[in-house]
């Protein structure tokens, strides 16, 4: 009861911090300011604007979220250890591992804090880019079925991008253990791009130097397969995602995430905090 407390504490405490801080503010109205002008920017898509403005939507969601995770974790941890801040925290009854796994949910509640506006203007302008549409194409046979239909289909997109920025934000928590906020949001955004490409180059055989692939296998067992959140092809073909495949997806994040804290523990155990 009293490890539950202290890591209430810590994330309660970090998700204040988060929400005060201007960046989480500028994420937000940048996001949904984003979300309102690509309704009105003409694409030429042949009829399926709808389908890319949920593809470019969900894009703004997952940077902007990743961005704001890998902030909060700079400076919830990595500011706090080398400004000397952390060591009073950990000299009350706190102890380590009380301190990153608080740190971690309070970043996750911040991001989730950040995704409820956002994805309410998101679905909000879904609902209106439809008869928008219908109305730019003198169609005249819109319900309010087709907006329904497009955003119960977006959903399942919207729990991917929290969980690839759950599995990040649990990456750079144990980043910013050893390293600053440079490092960690370089480490963090290399992690990204590698993380979506190597599964793709491993499977289509292109590599095919036999050490090159070796070490290609080994960073895609290693980093998390981020391309399995990807579902951009899924929205653009309108096919609706299996609950098995987000509860499957959900699994993967959980063990990578409870790995990835798992890893925060041992670089902190002995960091030196005075």
């Amino acid at each position: 009861m009293k490890s539950f407390t202290g890591t209430r504490i810590i994330a309660v405490a970090a998700l204040k911090e988060a929400v005060r801080q201007p960046v989480f503010f500028l994420l937000v109205i940048l996001s949904m300011a984003l979300m309102v002008l690509n309704v009105f920017l003409p694409v030429f898509t042949f009829g399926d604007d709808v389908m890319m403005y949920e593809s470019c939507g969900l894009a703004t969601l997952l940077i902007c979220g990743l961005l704001l995770a890998i902030w909060t974790a700079s400076q919830s941890i990595a500011s706090e250890i080398e400004g000397k801040t952390a060591i009073t925290l950990l000299s009350k009854p706190i102890n380590r591992r009380q301190f990153i796994v608080g740190k971690y949910l309070g970043i996750l509640l911040s991001v989730l804090v950040f995704f409820i506006p956002v994805v309410l203007m998101f679905l909000a302008c879904i609902w209106y880019k439809v008869p928008y549409d219908f109305r730019e194409a003198s169609r005249s046979d819109y319900t309010s079925a087709h907006s329904m239909r497009e955003i119960i289909q977006v959903l399942p997109g919207i729990a991917l991008v929290f969980m690839e920025v759950a599995v990040l934000a649990a990456i750079s928590v144990a980043i910013s253990t050893r390293l600053p906020m440079v490092v960690n949001m370089s480490a963090c955004l290399a992690i990204f791009v590698v993380g979506h490409l190597t599964p793709k180059l491993v499977d289509s055989g292109a590599l095919k130097m036999e050490l090159v692939g070796f070490f290609a296998r080994l960073i895609a067992t290693v980093l998390p397969a981020l391309h399995i959140y990807e579902i951009e092809a899924a929205v653009m073909t309108n096919i609706a995602v299996p609950p098995d495949y987000l509860l499957w997806s959900a699994v993967y994040s959980a063990c990578y995430c409870t790995a990835a804290i798992l890893l925060a523990f041992i670089l902190f155990e002995d960091r030196d905090l005075a």
